[in-house]
């Protein structure tokens, strides 16, 4: 990245904040390492993947916890729609906690794991559970840690393939940033194939959010705004899911946050506005789903006023006002990939509300109640299980 905005390079040098902010900004030049490592290993991963879905009845679930379950609910409607075929995003907590009904069908399963460290206690347990229950399952392992539990424990066996994400996408802030948008990107580029139009787009379109919306963002910050709204349809759900939890870990929970579908949010969640309500809108590049992304803008534009909306876009919507956040580079690309830049915004956005609250973002819980990689969660055997004891990781 050539230059910062005074706005960003002040966030850099703030106590707290300087690892998260780094994290942050580092994301095109991650990206374009990341698409590097997928184009380098490509023919090992083909090896892998091509019998499997050479199989019409290939069932492949993206999983993981928290962000990392995330990943998974933007990249599955995309990837279902690109490969012609079912792919399911199901959360580890979900299989870890209820495992025969996620694997209630016994057919060939491809589970795709994403893990930051892999040391969450879901992220093993649940291909561990997969490996029970179904007769015939094999394991792609996303993960920005090679010395993590989930790496160790498939590197080198015969039907699993583990994939690391750039060494600088294990974040070592609290909230998933770099590592996020590496393994969401990496997913995309091996199961959807090469983009470096894609990589190309979207590392400009963040390094101009990240030099000339800062100071916005700011303002935004300071305005007073105690509930924030995200709005996306489609994959961009699964980013609206995300950017909402960007904002509750980063502030520590001082600020309310809620996320939905442009036509989800009328059946009752629109309650929750206000005149203390900031609403971000993220719009579709699919034709037919952005009709209902601008109506919804419109609509809130309506009920909160303009300056209190947010609508971020490749192109311009309707009878425009001038108050849309254009992105301009990323015209034409898919939802998936929109949300790799998209995010970078929400990412920003938590910081900026966090610092004006007095928050760290480095570790807004120096207490240590929410922790980074989470602990103390029981591993329950099967009933089938031999063993008699429950585990603890």
């Amino acid at each position: 990245m050539s230059s910062l905005s005074p706005a960003a390079v002040g966030h850099a040098g703030l106590p707290g904040s300087s690892t998260t902010f780094r994290e942050i900004a580092q994301q095109p030049d991650v990206w374009r390492e990341a698409s590097e490592n997928v184009a380098a290993q490509r023919p090992a991963i083909e090896a892998f993947l091509t019998p499997l879905l050479g199989r019409s009845d290939l069932r492949i679930v993206l999983t993981g916890a928290g962000s990392s379950a995330f990943v998974g609910d933007i990249a599955a409607p995309a990837l279902a729609r690109l490969l012609g075929r079912r792919v399911e995003a199901v959360a580890t907590t979900d299989i870890v906690s209820n495992p025969r009904e996620c694997f209630a069908e016994d057919v060939p399963t491809l589970l795709v794991s994403f893990a930051r460290s892999g040391n969450s206690p879901e992220s093993s347990a649940s291909t561990v559970l997969a490996d029970e229950i179904l007769t015939d399952v094999s394991h792609l392992i996303l993960t920005c840690d090679e010395t993590g539990d989930l790496s160790r424990h498939h590197e080198g066996r015969a039907k699993s393939k583990v994939v690391l994400t750039p060494r600088r996408s294990n974040d070592e802030g609290f909230a998933m940033t770099s590592s996020f948008t590496s393994m969401l990107l990496t997913s995309l580029l091996i199961l959807g194939g090469p983009n470096e139009a894609a990589v190309t787009a979207l590392s400009a379109a963040a390094s101009r959010i990240i030099e000339h919306r800062q100071e916005e963002i700011n303002v935004l910050a300071a305005s007073g705004f105690k509930r924030i709204v995200y709005i996306g349809s489609g994959p961009l759900t699964g980013l609206a899911r995300e950017s909402a939890l960007k904002l509750l870990e980063l502030t520590a929970g001082k600020v309310v946050t809620y996320y939905d579908s442009a036509l989800g949010f009328r059946h009752g969640p629109k309650s929750v506005l206000d005149e203390t309500t900031l609403a971000l809108v993220y719009v579709s590049s699919d034709p037919y789903t952005r009709q209902y992304d601008w109506d919804m803008a419109a609509e809130l534009r309506k009920m909160l006023s303009p300056e209190r909306v947010i609508v971020i876009s490749p192109e311009p919507l309707p009878a425009d006002d001038g108050r849309t956040w254009l992105l301009g580079e990323l015209t034409g690309l898919d939802d998936a990939f929109l949300a790799v830049g998209y995010v970078v915004i929400a990412q920003l956005v938590g910081l900026a509300f966090s610092l004006k609250l007095g928050a760290t973002p480095d570790n807004p819980f120096p207490s240590g109640d929410v922790t980074r990689v989470v602990k103390g969660v029981y591993i329950h055997p099967l009933p089938a299980s031999t063993s008699t004891a429950s585990r603890v990781i």
